[in-house]
């Protein structure tokens, strides 16, 4: 199979996944820390909320939604919240679950290969999938074809999320570690700690 294919059957499991997580958030967790050292739980689901919309936007070669005041006005955790994240999550889900949805270009502010725009809600929904359930002390459960490609999608654009300021300094881990805890550390996190040792992932 084609690395597209992969990628987008990865997808949908990630997104199931990180439904799972989001579901089991209770709302006194809103306000515990995660390992996105400027966001908790609460202001980590606002920064999903409001860019799904854009990745699935740029995901269906559709246009944007309207210019706004940005993430940081934003305040998107109402009580329908895990609804809407629910409602979200499949779209982007079924938006990318094609191969051809990561073939060529399409549009996010600039540009750029669709690949790149699936990578990011892939590594969005594992990576920030596996912040949440850190920071809810919930188990969180990656299929290793889900593991290897978020590491591949990772090992591609880490490093220039890095100078972009999005990615924290990678974290060592031992020749042991698997798939998941290399593309976590890849991300700045440490795996094995849940340190804050990153910025978001995706904070564009």
């Amino acid at each position: 199979m084609s690395e597209q294919t992969d990628n987008a059957g990865a997808l949908v499991s990630a997104a199931r996944t990180f439904v799972e997580v989001a579901g089991s958030i209770s709302p006194e967790q809103l306000r515990n820390s995660t390992p996105c050292a400027e966001y908790d739980v609460r202001g980590l689901l606002n920064h999903l909320l409001y860019w799904g919309p854009r990745l699935e936007a740029a995901a269906r070669r559709l246009p944007a939604p309207p210019q706004d005041a940005g993430e940081d006005a934003a305040d998107l955790v109402g009580a329908d919240w895990l609804q809407r994240l629910t409602r979200q999550s499949e779209g982007l889900a079924g938006a990318l679950a094609s191969p051809a949805a990561w073939a060529g270009t399409t549009v996010m502010r600039m540009e750029l290969p669709a690949s790149m725009v699936g990578g990011m809600v892939l590594t969005e929904f594992v990576v920030h999938g596996w912040d949440l359930a850190v920071a809810t002390g919930q188990p969180y459960g990656c299929e290793p074809a889900v593991a290897q490609a978020a590491l591949g999608v990772l090992a591609a654009m880490a490093e220039q999320g890095r100078q972009m300021g999005v990615f924290g300094a990678e974290v060592e881990v031992p020749p042991s570690a698997g798939t998941l805890e290399r593309a976590l550390a890849l991300s700045g996190r440490d795996p094995r700690s849940g340190g804050h040792r990153t910025r978001s992932s995706e904070r564009r």
